[in-house]
């Protein structure tokens, strides 16, 4: 039986009587620079099936246009007639309000951070050494900080976001709230996307961020108290926005792997980058010109210790957590994808990572791959301004290709850390025989091989030879 009241998704047939194309002037014309053409999953949902689901009792929440749906909160009554509704394809039960769960262990669980240690870094600049590792210092004296990039963060609560002076204000665009949270949006609402921002944007007299001089959005799409498969469609509502904003880069800190109701829990094998809905959203979102890094996981020293979704999409550049020596992080979640994909691709500094405090603008340590995915996302904005042409996927692959561990990669460090420094230059060890957007990399018995036209490669040294 239905709660009285419970969360939904409603997936409609098509998009009849829809006109409008949900892109703004920016993002337009980031489009026609990248020759991507306009299509249907760029028209609004059908404002004749809003009104009628609105009319049945339902109350829209958000809705969808990839997904070509609405989440809505209605009574077992409503869904019941919206079932005989012939414009809706399939209904999928998303929350139901019970509330009867342990607050505090839900909220622990949810983001990619594992623990704070407020231990002042003084007398050096503390970001120097996570920046460093990435060789992201030459980019940055080459001038390089990210500027002309917009970054939107999709993430938990922005406690003190508008107030902090190590923000920059003037580079800050705009937010927006997915979430059921009654709270201030920058007042009582968690500060889990606040540490995140800093580790991106953050100015301080011994503090630096990736890219600093990047433009930025805030979504909030994590609910504080519930952790339902809804919060996936917050996510994909947020990256839509993002996407009609015309952003380049989206920083997700979050995934999904298991519920307060048990019987939506995601399985390994759904960690295939097609079955969640945030996996699917995450691919349009690379066909529509947006590079997404996500954090790969915290449960690398759990029962579960598979990465979760949204992290494992194919387009989505997956990170896992280092500390300053290199070594991966213990509670780093492993790859690879339920089929065979390298995870996570590459490594930041997610153990130990310096963070700036939203209480007080100081600088902390702080732990879990939700860190270490803010800087990977950093060091992209400032390749992607050095290279302002280049395509979403050209920065991805240079990324991955400029990692340590390419010829090798591992089922916890992927491809390994990335060098910023040599995926500017482009001067790999690796030949570029093979197109990569149309290749895939497998992981098989600890093997890197590359499917392409249904064969196998290995990579040997400087060659990629045919098996």
């Amino acid at each position: 039986m239905i709660t009285l009241l419970a969360i939904f998704f409603l997936q409609f047939t098509d998009k009849v009587g829809s006109e409008r194309v949900c892109l703004s002037p920016t993002a337009m014309e980031m489009r026609r620079a990248r020759d991507i053409a306009i299509d249907s999953l760029d028209y609004a949902v059908s404002p004749m099936y809003l009104d009628s689901v609105k009319t049945i009792g339902a109350k829209i929440l958000h809705h969808s246009r990839w997904m070509n749906g609405a989440t809505v909160e209605a009574s077992e009554e409503a869904i019941r007639r919206i079932e005989k509704c012939t414009f809706v394809d399939t209904i999928y039960l998303t929350r139901t309000d019970d509330y009867s769960i342990d607050i505090p262990s839900v909220s622990l669980r949810k983001r990619m951070a594992i623990g704070n240690d407020a231990m002042r870094r003084v007398g050096e600049e503390a970001s120097t050494e996570q920046l460093a590792q990435l060789n992201l210092l030459p980019l940055h004296q080459a001038g390089y900080k990210g500027k002309g990039i917009r970054i939107g963060l999709a993430d938990g609560g922005f406690y003190n976001a508008d107030s902090l002076a190590a923000l920059p204000r003037e580079q800050w665009l705009g937010y927006a709230d997915f979430t059921d949270d009654e709270d201030d949006f920058f007042g009582n609402s968690g500060n889990h996307g606040t540490l995140c921002l800093s580790s991106i944007v953050a100015k301080h007299e011994d503090y630096e961020g990736a890219a600093s001089e990047a433009e930025y959005y805030l979504f909030k799409t994590e609910e504080e108290y519930t952790e339902s498969p809804k919060e996936i469609d917050n996510w994909i509502a947020a990256i839509e926005m993002a996407d009609s904003l015309g952003v380049h880069i989206v920083s997700t800190s979050l995934g999904y792997t298991t519920f307060d109701n048990e019987e939506f829990n995601f399985a390994y094998a759904d960690m295939d980058g097609r079955t969640s809905r945030g996996a699917q959203a995450a691919l349009i979102a690379a066909r529509k010109g947006m590079l997404l890094v996500a954090a790969a996981g915290n449960d690398g020293n759990k029962a579960w210790h598979h990465l979760s979704t949204p992290a494992d999409a194919d387009s989505i550049l997956s990170v896992g957590a280092v500390d300053m020596a290199g070594e991966v992080a213990a509670f780093s979640s492993y790859g690879p994808s339920a089929d065979s994909r390298v995870k996570p691709e590459v490594c930041a500094m997610g153990a130990g990572t310096a963070l700036i405090n939203p209480a007080n603008d100081e600088v902390i340590n702080s732990n879990g791959t939700s860190f270490a995915c803010p800087l990977v996302a950093g060091m992209a904005a400032c390749l992607w301004s050095a290279l302002p042409n280049a395509t979403n996927m050209e920065i991805r692959e240079r990324i991955i290709r400029s990692a340590d561990r390419y010829t090798q990669p591992h089922e916890q460090y992927g491809y390994g850390i990335p060098d910023a420094w040599l995926a500017y230059q482009h001067t790999t060890s690796i030949t570029t025989i093979i197109n990569p957007p149309q290749a895939t990399k497998i992981m098989k018995d600890g093997q890197l091989y590359i499917l392409y036209n249904n064969e196998y490669y290995t990579i040997l040294g400087n060659e990629i030879s045919k098996q």
